[in-house]
């Protein structure tokens, strides 16, 4: 055992770091031990998800653990080229700085379309003759992203019920468990509030299996529009002969999807959903033909000024008026802090001293960039890290860490019943009449 959290952080190359309550381990077989980590981990996540507040902050590596346990095909965020448009040379050394700015290596997707985008807002000032090259190729590299997005969605539905080769869950009941450790909240305590930063749509998709209602910025029915005026909506109901004050439903969650989404289109000055299917064909006609102008995707996450372009002033202040506030825990699971305008959110955060953050992740390419958000904020006794294959593999979290849903009173009540009972046997004399 390391006796303090900065001798931790000197250890990063270690597989595997786990930092709850203070105290810091960096253990070379989890695997082995299953049973002892799971009597520390299980009781400290079920009290810290108790908090007041609770949100969840969700990335790609969400996506990628549920299309891994259902034989399917993770997207990929590597570059991509633009088919040797004049400048492409330049777009490629800018997109490398961004990336090294935020500590990411080399650059991906994200990174290059925000440097050509950048690019192609300066030609069309010039009324250069290369605007019509850069957008027939930046509408080229989204498509290609939108289709390889939506393989994603197609393998994970065609895999999702299908008994995996070694045994276990299906990949929908490790989906579904997933997300209601989260949302099995009373209903008397604020709604869980998930956050993430992928377009494809598996947290809706996981939320009907799991008879979740999702509360969201979007109203209406064939065209559901976006809304700034939603704040603060709740589901509630009144039972039959009772007075007062109505109850609220159970099963209801708020979702916020930062960086856009698949299905969004902009038509100014509507912003609104369209019925695009789960994982639908790339020839479908509500895929767009020049996504450039018409998807709602978030290629300029780097970008802190974009942030404050409709809808994203919206949207990211929703996600600081929720983490940022007194009793709140905020967990990450396959994010791996490399949008600097969510990071610095979440080090706000950290200013309260009654805040809590759980980092969820599994590989290691993470591990730098959060090692140094870590270092940077400096405060351990406001963090709990589960870091490394072992504990960031969502199907071991949800067998084994991650807390199970235990909302139902039935359950609860008899728990009381058969303590009270264990008390109360203990109690009794013996048969010859001597002491317990």
């Amino acid at each position: 055992m390391f006796p303090t959290f900065e001798v931790c952080l000197m250890q990063w190359a270690h597989d595997h770091i786990v930092h709850i309550g203070g105290e810091t381990e960096a253990p070379d077989d989890p695997a082995s031990e299953v049973g002892a980590w799971r009597k520390r981990i299980e009781p400290w996540l079920s009290a810290v998800f108790q908090a007041e507040h609770l949100s969840l902050l969700l990335g790609n590596g969400f996506t990628t653990g549920i299309a891994n346990h259902a034989g399917g095909a993770p997207t990929s965020m590597a570059g991509s080229g633009f088919g040797g448009c004049p400048n492409e040379d330049k777009v490629a050394a800018r997109a490398k700085k961004l990336a090294d700015a935020m500590g990411r290596g080399s650059a991906n997707i994200e990174d290059q379309l925000s440097a050509a985008l950048a690019l192609l807002a300066g030609l069309q000032i010039l009324e250069h003759t290369d605007v019509a090259a850069w957008e027939a190729a930046i509408d080229n590299v989204l498509g290609g992203f939108i289709k390889d997005v939506l393989a994603t969605e197609k393998s994970i539905s065609d895999g999702i019920d299908d008994e995996p080769t070694g045994g276990g869950p299906l990949a929908r009941e490790i989906l579904v468990s997933f997300l209601m450790s989260f949302a099995s909240r009373a209903a008397s305590r604020e709604r869980l509030h998930i956050f993430t930063t992928n377009y494809d749509r598996l947290i809706e998709r996981g939320c009907d299996y799991a008879g979740l209602r999702i509360i969201d910025r979007f109203t209406g029915a064939l065209e559901p529009e976006f809304r700034s005026s939603r704040l603060h909506v709740d589901m509630h109901y009144t039972p039959p002969g009772i007075r007062g004050e109505p109850r609220h439903l159970e099963g209801v969650i708020h979702l916020t999807k930062l960086h856009g989404s698949l299905d969004w289109r902009y038509d100014k000055p509507r912003l609104y959903r369209i019925g695009l299917p789960f994982g639908a064909d790339a020839g479908h006609p509500a895929v767009p033909s020049s996504p450039r102008s018409s998807v709602m995707i978030y290629p300029n996450a780097v970008k802190d000024v974009e942030t404050a372009a409709y809808p994203y002033a919206d949207l990211f202040r929703d996600f600081s008026s929720s983490i940022c506030r007194p009793n709140n825990v905020l967990v990450t699971y396959g994010y791996g802090f490399g949008d600097d305008h969510i990071n610095r959110v979440i080090a706000d955060m950290l200013t309260i001293p009654s805040t809590h953050l759980v980092i969820l992740a599994w590989g290691q390419k993470p591990h730098e960039r959060i090692a140094s958000f870590v270092s940077r904020i400096g405060r351990p006794q406001q963090l709990t890290l589960l870091i490394g294959k072992h504990f960031g593999d969502i199907r071991t979290l949800v067998e084994h860490y991650l807390p199970k849903p235990a909302i139902d009173p039935l359950t609860i009540r008899m728990s009381e019943l058969v303590e009270r009972r264990g008390k109360i046997t203990t109690k009794e004399p013996s048969e010859d009449g001597g002491s317990p």
